[in-house]
C-alpha cells in the first residue's frame, strides 16, 4: 500500500550518548520522529536555507498543553494545510516571510510513510502503547487500536482510546497531530475523529465507487482511507472543524461523503467543460450530512480546481438559509464579516453580489425576482438545496436568466418521485446517491418503523344520543 513498516516493542536508546533509535526517538516521550521529519522538509522545500527548515520543526514541535487538545490538533491541522509561516533572510535586505510546505499534496509518493506497531510513548504520568501508529513525514497521523476476533472493536475504544486521551493518564500530545483512528477487530472496522464518541465512529465499506458491493472489512478500511492517495485527499479536502456554543468538534467525511463528492466535482467539471450547465443531481438522505458535504464539495473546488470560483447557495425557505449559512460559518469556511456581507438581505442586494466577486452567496430563491442578466461568468457554480421542490416557476427560470453560463447542482435528501423528472432534465442524472436504506445500514440514519395499530374507542357518555337528539 506504500508504506513502510517498523516494529518497536525493542526500541532502545540512550538520551545521554545521543544514541537515537532506528526509528529517530531519543526518548519514549518522543512524539513526532524528528530525524524523519527535517528530512521531508528539507526535500520538499529546496528553497529554504537550513535555519527556515528548523524554525518550521520547532514551529510543528513545540508543547501545546495549554491548549485543549481539539484546539492544538486545530493549529497543527491549519501548518500541515497551509504550510509553516517561516521568517528568512532576504538577498535584498532585511527578512522575508516563506511557508514551509510539511506535505506535498499533489504527489502522494513524495512523503514519507511509515506504520510503526508497538511504539511505547509516555505522557505526564504513564505510558501507553498503541497498537500502531501511522507516520506522515515523522507526524503521527493515525491511530490504531486492533482486538482479536469475536472481541467488538469497540472494547479498542472504551479501553484504549479513551485512556490514551485523557489528560493525566494518557498522551495528549499524541492527540495534537491526530487525523484519524481506526478500530478494528479484523473484520469490523471502524474511524473517527479525535473528538467523536463512538457513535460518530464509522464503517467504510466501499473503496473506488458508489455502486461496488459493500464490504465490511479491515482491508475495506485500510485500502479505503490509508492508501497514500486517499488518505492525503481525506486530510486535505476531508476535514473540518466545526465550532458551535464554544464547543469545537472535528469532522472527518464519511464513506458516502467521499465518494460522493469526489463524484460531484468530476461531474461539475464535465458540465462547464461541455457548456450544459447540469451539475447533476446529489441524492443524499436526509441525516447524513448533506450540508457538510456541500461544504466539502465547494472547500475543495477552491483549493483543487484552478478559477476564481464563486458559489451560490440556493434554498426554498429563510430557516433553511440561515441554518446553511450558519454551517459555513461554524466550519470557517466563511468569516463573520464575510457571512454578513454575502447573505443576501433583498433582491437588490442579491443582485449587487452577483456581480461583485465573491466565493459565497447565500440566497433563497424566492429573490430572483426579474429575469435580469446579472453574471455571464463561467465559474460560478449553484447549489440548489432542495431542488426538487421549487426550481420550476419563474424564480427558478429567473435565476438561470440571471446566470447563464453557471453550473447547477441539485442537492436533495428525497428521491426524485413520478413527475418530479423535471428535475433530472434542468440538472442532469444522478452525481451521487445515498439512500435511505443504505444511511441505516451504515448507522448514520436511524431506522423508522410502521406498527399497525388499531385505536381503542370507549363511548363514555351515555346519554350521548339524547343530548345530540335534543340539539
Amino acid at each position: 500500500m506504500g508504506w513502510v513498516t517498523a516494529c518497536a516493542e525493542y526500541e532502545a536508546f540512550s538520551p545521554s550518548r545521543g544514541v537515537v533509535s532506528e526509528i529517530g526517538r531519543s526518548a519514549s516521550a518522543d512524539i513526532v520522529l524528528v530525524p524523519r521529519l527535517r528530512s521531508v522538509l528539507e526535500k520538499l522545500n529546496p528553497g529554504i536555507p537550513d535555519a527556515g527548515i528548523e524554525q518550521a520543526v520547532d514551529i510543528l514541535t513545540r508543547k501545546r498543553t495549554g491548549m485543549s487538545p481539539e484546539g492544538a490538533n486545530r493549529e497543527v491541522y491549519e501548518l500541515l494545510k497551509e504550510g509553516v509561516p517561516v521568517s528568512i533572510p532576504d538577498p535584498k535586505g532585511g527578512q522575508r516571510q516563506e511557508r514551509v510546505r510539511v506535505i506535498d499534496w499533489e504527489h502522494p509518493r513524495n512523503n514519507d510513510f511509515l506504520a510503526v506497531s508497538q511504539m511505547k510513548v509516555t505522557g505526564p504520568m504513564y505510558s501507553c502503547i498503541p497498537d500502531v501508529i501511522g507516520f506522515v513525514n515523522g507526524l503521527p497521523l493515525i491511530v490504531f487500536e486492533f482486538k482479536k476476533p469475536g472481541l467488538p472493536d469497540r472494547v479498542g475504544f472504551d479501553e484504549n482510546i479513551t485512556s490514551y486521551k485523557h489528560p493525566l493518564n494518557g498522551v495528549p500530545a499524541l492527540w495534537w497531530y491526530n487525523a484519524a483512528i481506526v478500530t478494528s477487530n479484523g473484520t469490523d472496522s471502524h474511524i473517527g475523529s479525535l473528538t467523536a464518541d463512538w457513535e460518530r465512529f464509522m464503517e467504510w465499506k466501499r473503496v473506488e465507487r458508489e455502486d461496488e458491493p459493500r464490504t465490511v472489512s479491515l482491508e475495506t478500511m485500510l485500502r479505503g482511507t490509508c492508501e497514500p492517495a486517499r488518505l492525503l485527499d481525506l486530510i486535505e479536502n476531508f476535514t473540518l472543524f466545526s465550532e458551535h456554543k464554544a464547543i469545537l468538534v472535528k469532522v472527518i467525511g464519511q464513506n458516502h461523503q467521499v465518494l460522493g463528492v469526489n463524484n460531484a466535482i468530476f461531474a461539475a467539471q464535465k458540465a462547464r467543460a461541455d457548456y450544459s450547465g447540469r451539475g447533476g443531481v446529489f441524492w443524499h438522505t436526509q441525516g447524513s450530512g448533506k450540508s457538510f458535504s456541500m461544504v466539502f464539495f465547494s472547500q475543495k473546488i477552491l483549493r483543487k480546481v484552478p478559477g476564481n470560483w464563486t458559489f451560490v447557495i440556493v434554498t426554498d425557505r429563510v430557516d433553511l438559509d440561515d441554518q446553511i449559512a450558519k454551517t459555513f460559518k461554524a466550519c470557517g469556511a466563511v468569516s463573520e464579516g464575510e457571512s454578513k456581507n454575502c447573505h443576501a438581505s433583498s433582491g437588490a442586494h442579491l443582485r449587487e453580489l452577483l456581480q461583485g466577486n465573491h466565493r459565497y452567496v447565500f440566497t433563497t430563491i424566492q429573490k430572483f425576482q426579474t429575469d435580469e442578466e446579472l453574471s455571464v461568468r463561467d465559474d460560478i457554480i449553484v447549489l440548489n438545496d432542495e431542488a426538487h421542490r421549487s426550481q420550476y416557476d419563474t424564480m427558478a427560470m429567473n435565476m438561470r436568466s440571471a446566470l447563464p453560463k453557471a453550473t447547477f447542482l441539485a442537492f436533495t435528501g428525497t428521491p426524485l418521485m413520478a413527475g418530479e423528472e423535471r428535475t433530472r432534465e434542468v440538472f442532469g442524472d444522478y452525481c451521487s446517491i445515498y439512500d435511505f436504506q443504505m444511511s441505516v445500514d451504515d448507522g448514520a440514519t436511524v431506522p423508522l418503523f410502521y406498527e399497525n395499530r388499531t385505536p381503542e374507542l370507549q363511548l363514555v357518555n351515555a346519554q350521548l344520543n339524547d343530548e345530540i337528539y335534543d340539539l
